[in-house]
């Protein structure tokens, strides 16, 4: 038979699972661009009004395969530890310029021994020494609540404590300081919020644009590519 104090401790377990799961709120991001075609890879972070002390960060990969960054778009939290294992049977050298982050990986493949700490909120714009068409982000934000746009442009942030929220958008080559990136928004108790955000960057992204503008940044010497 059970005792008194085992039912009280599961009568207690069980009205605090049932609190944390009604206190669970969604906030769903449908993001398009200017013609309302789903807009995949875009980050959409929730920053509140005050500072909150977060839990640790969580470590993340940015792959390469087939002279490509995989995922093309990676969005970590401020002093999340990136690795950049080199999957294909040719060497990279990775590196960026990026205000929120310089850095090089000389020539190697495989797995690097060190991870590369992302310390600092904002683009960083990767590039490869040695294959130019190599392009990729690391868009780094300074909350927990974020998420990125799938293919069909939902960016789901799950577990958002209620308060009010700037809502802000980043998409790779649309500044900043366009219009439609930024909104408040209203969090409730429970339920789920939707947000919708239109930019003026093309359906489907092309390295064209960014390229053009990494190359210039990036320009180095040029050496024979294998």
């Amino acid at each position: 038979m059970r005792s008194p104090i085992h039912s009280r401790y599961f009568l207690t377990l069980l009205l605090f699972l049932c609190g944390s799961h009604a206190s669970a709120t969604t906030v769903r991001a449908h993001v398009s661009d200017a013609s309302g075609a789903p807009l995949p890879d875009a980050a959409v972070a929730l920053y509140a009004p005050t500072p909150t002390n977060f839990p640790d960060v969580a470590n993340a990969v940015m792959d390469q395969r087939d002279k490509q960054f995989d995922p093309h778009v990676l969005v970590v939290r401020k002093n999340t530890s990136v690795r950049f294992p080199n999957k294909d049977d040719i060497r990279h050298q990775v590196y960026s310029f990026s205000p929120a982050k310089r850095f090089e990986l000389r020539l190697y493949h495989g797995q690097l021994a060190n991870p590369i700490v992302f310390d600092t909120a904002g683009e960083v714009a990767l590039g490869c020494n040695i294959h130019d068409k190599m392009i990729g982000y690391i868009y780094v934000v300074d909350t927990p609540w974020f998420a990125k746009s799938d293919s069909q442009g939902s960016a789901l942030i799950a577990n958002v404590p209620a308060g009010t929220y700037s809502a802000r958008l980043w998409y790779p080559g649309v500044m900043p300081t366009a219009a439609g990136l930024e909104q408040s928004v209203k969090v409730a108790a429970s339920g789920e919020v939707t947000l919708n955000f239109q930019v003026g960057a093309p359906a489907t992204p092309t390295a064209t644009k960014p390229e053009s503008e990494l190359q210039q940044l990036f320009r180095r010497p040029s050496k024979n590519a294998p």
